[in-house]
């Protein structure tokens, strides 16, 4: 079984023990978090939701609170002698999923 749910702007499929890195959401490393836009679930019978899936829902937990790799963001404005450059790194989470409820 399998499902696709949505969580920071982003869709993700998702199936038991599943470990998926998501923007990031509250909570410490072993809470409980549970997703309830759930878009779909496969299975032996497909349910797609218009635009969600009424009662369904995909329950995890926090692995770990961390941050991605550095982006850096350079800009230049030629001739001029004028340079800028900055970093950013997204902060993200580490969520194993344990059920999906459907």
């Amino acid at each position: 079984m399998f499902a696709v749910i949505k969580t920071g702007g982003k869709q993700y499929k998702v199936a038991a023990d599943d470990v998926i890195t998501i923007e990031k959401v509250a909570g410490e490393a072993g809470d409980a978090v549970t997703f309830d836009q759930v878009l779909l679930v496969g299975g032996e019978t497909t349910v797609v939701g218009a635009p969600t899936v009424a009662g369904a829902t995909v329950s995890g937990t926090v692995v770990e609170q961390g941050r991605a790799k550095k982006v850096i963001i350079f800009k230049k404005r030629r001739r001029k002698s004028w340079r800028r450059k900055e970093g950013h790194r997204q902060e993200q989470t580490k969520v194993k999923i344990t059920a999906i409820n459907a």
